[in-house]
């Protein structure tokens, strides 16, 4: 089966809303998926898609992907919380997206890394955003930002944006996600 991108995305959602339905806390914080931090998600992630796709027991952790799915996806992944737990404004959150420097660690400077990544791989760029219900602050224009310097600053050619957006989370705060990629083209 060949695994498109936006079946991927709505598996990606499914598997978060699975781990957050849990309720089981990340460390201290209050129960839900919003509060986990990017390697402990990835790998409650990678668990869960390995039981929900067709290509059972083959997701993997990794530095560099983040998560691949050999012979079909290498994704690198990034998480969008303009809130902390304590429900107060987070500082520079954005930065997770927009720095566009080679070598940081931001989801532009991933994309530079799938793009120069050998493997049969299709690549992708996704980003997991966490808002209020209603959002407080809306992650539409970081989103729309990060497809405007990913073209028009640095040159990465990217696809369509794939988003499927959950709500009801059962953390507080982080109340709804929007799972979000972009094939690194």
């Amino acid at each position: 089966m060949d695994l498109t991108l936006e079946y991927i995305v709505e598996s990606f959602a499914d598997a978060l809303v699975a781990i957050d339905s849990s309720r089981i806390p990340f460390r201290n914080f209050a129960p839900g998926v919003g509060p986990y931090g990017e390697p402990q998600l990835l790998l409650q992630v990678a668990t869960r898609l390995n039981s929900l796709l067709p290509c059972e027991g083959r997701i993997c952790t990794k530095r560099t992907p983040d998560l691949l799915i050999p012979e079909s996806w290498a994704i690198e992944c990034k998480i969008a919380r303009p809130f902390g737990d304590n429900g107060k404004p987070a500082e520079n959150w954005s930065v997770n997206l927009l720095h566009p420097y080679a070598g940081n660690t931001s989801l532009l400077g991933d994309c530079l890394k799938l793009r120069s990544l050998d493997g049969n791989e299709k690549k992708a760029a996704v980003v997991i955003g966490y808002e209020h219900s209603p959002p407080q602050i809306s992650l539409i224009p970081l989103l729309a930002s990060f497809e405007v310097v990913a073209k028009g600053v640095m040159g990465i050619s990217i696809g369509e944006r794939v988003q499927s957006v959950r709500t009801r989370l059962v953390h507080p705060v982080h109340q709804q996600l929007t799972v979000t990629a972009w094939e690194i083209l």
